[in-house]
């Protein structure tokens, strides 16, 4: 029941974020489509550990905000290939292992390479995930595990 809870707070949340609209009629409709959609979700049992990750809590904030900072510098690295194709551009693909146990922490780590500019996540089978980098450096970054230390310890997996 908590995470239905969570879940109707977390929707209502973000539909009054982006509503802009705040009149009683309206605001009427949005609680009753929150509500009715977590109740539907409910019902059909979608509302799991993994699909609503309570138990990251802060530990995923901070992530993010590291994630934000490798965000912007593989920006300014993405910005040298497009200014100097012939010095920085030099893509590949590579395959490298994962250390996360979960789907959930696996799918967090994919979805993090492909959020950070100049590099993609192509394939993700088993223990090993396949990224496409338009620069060396960006794929190093990959290959030295940072990012991927940083998700396992997210997870607890560590």
């Amino acid at each position: 029941m908590l995470k239905t809870i969570s879940l109707f707070l977390v929707l209502m949340a973000v539909w009054l974020l982006l509503s802009g609209h705040y009149t009683p009629l309206i605001t009427g409709f949005g609680v009753a489509s929150c509500l009715l959609t977590a109740l539907i979700a409910r019902r059909m049992d979608v509302i799991d550990h993994e699909g609503h990750p309570l138990h990251l809590g802060p530990k995923i904030v901070m992530y993010w905000g590291w994630l934000l900072v490798e965000i912007f510098k593989a920006n300014l690295d993405v910005a040298k290939c497009v200014l100097f194709p012939g010095k920085y551009l030099n893509p590949s693909l590579f395959t490298t292992k994962v250390t996360q146990t979960s789907d959930l922490g696996k799918v967090i780590y994919a979805n993090s390479i492909t959020l950070t500019p100049g590099t993609v996540t192509v394939d993700l089978d088993g223990d090993e995930v396949t990224v496409h980098s338009l620069t060396q450096s960006s794929a190093d970054g990959v290959k030295n595990g940072e990012m991927d230390r940083r998700v396992t310890k997210v997870m607890g997996e560590g």
